[in-house]
């Protein structure tokens, strides 16, 4: 009897995740299909025009314009950006600097700053157990 390794396949809305981009931008034959470990490998290694342009120039999911503005998904939705954004419109807001960027920005400072500092503590702890 032999077993016979099955393909690992992930939905499109998985594969665009993973890749970071906004499904509805994709090409269609990419939202219809479904997307192979290997294909996805493929996409990371070497991207095709329409994944280059969409990294690039999005939209972009709201985890992408998260990290790029520096701040949290959740302070995203506190300053009311529930869209995904091109990489014209997050330049654009960065130079705006509205107060709820500014806010939700040094929010995101503390909240680093703390976890460093938790995370020091548990390995002087982890230290002195050792």
């Amino acid at each position: 009897m032999s077993s016979q390794q099955s393909t690992q396949t992930m939905k499109p809305a998985t594969a665009a995740k993973k890749l970071g981009v906004y499904l509805p931008a994709t090409p269609a034959a990419f939202q219809e299909g479904v997307v192979s470990r290997a294909e996805l490998n493929e996409l990371q290694t070497n991207p095709p025009e329409w994944l280059r342009e969409l990294r690039q120039n999005g939209p972009h999911p709201r985890p992408v314009v998260a990290a790029r503005l520096g701040v949290s998904i959740a302070g995203l939705a506190r300053g009311g950006v529930t869209e995904p954004l091109t990489t014209e419109q997050i330049e654009a807001l960065r130079e705006e600097g509205p107060e709820w960027l500014e806010k939700e920005r040094a929010t995101q400072a503390e909240v680093r700053k703390e976890a460093a500092r938790v995370k020091k503590l548990h390995a002087e702890q982890d230290a002195k157990k050792s």
